[in-house]
């Protein structure tokens, strides 16, 4: 849960920089959003979800 909120607020702060700067317009932000939104509700979600945790902790085990 914890790196799903990371994840959340890393995205947010990546397209509020992104439409600041005139790189990504809000309706393309709020169809990336809506896009979100919808594939949280199908099938793919769990695996979606697995993919990123997979990639969370192979990131986590790095050590430099």
């Amino acid at each position: 849960m914890i790196v799903s909120i990371s994840v959340v607020l890393l995205f947010l702060i990546i397209a509020v920089i992104f439409v600041r700067n005139g790189a990504l317009k809000f309706s393309h932000a709020l169809v990336c959003v809506l896009l979100g939104f919808f594939l949280a509700g199908t099938s793919m979600a769990a695996t979606i979800h697995e993919g990123l945790a997979a990639t969370a902790q192979i990131v986590g085990n790095l050590h430099p």
